[in-house]
């Protein structure tokens, strides 16, 4: 039981992380608007992007939100990081721009299999 917690709280921590790092430079980083400019969207979906980034990333770390809530936010990361991984591929972004989003799926992927063994054990 300890295992699955502390495999659940690394790869939640370690993903939220990453999604309120993601979500700072969609606000600061001249590069990022540039490539969202660069793949046909307009400013205001980067900004959105953004937000519910650091939603869900809340979402995910605060005990107090459970069920059908997270499972939404597991679902919208993931179609998030599968989006951005065909985005960049299809833009001939550098395959290192490819493959982050799936890296960071196979993390998110992680959270909920635990996130999921621990609600087991619970009941």
């Amino acid at each position: 039981m300890k295992k699955n917690a502390i495999i659940y709280w690394t790869t939640t921590s370690l993903f939220s992380v990453m999604m309120l790092f993601s979500a700072s430079m969609y606000f600061t980083s001249p590069e990022v608007q540039a490539n969202f400019t660069k793949m046909g969207f307009h400013d205001a979906f980067r900004i959105e992007l953004g937000i519910a980034k650091i939603i869900g990333s809340l979402v995910l770390i605060i005990p107090l939100f459970k069920g059908s809530i997270k499972e939404w936010v597991y679902a919208g990361f993931g179609i998030t990081l599968i989006s951005a991984s065909i985005m960049h591929a299809t833009s001939d972004d550098p395959a290192s721009m490819v493959v982050a989003p799936i890296i960071f799926l196979g993390v998110l992927a992680t959270s909920y299999i635990f996130w999921k063994k621990r609600l087991q054990v619970a009941i």
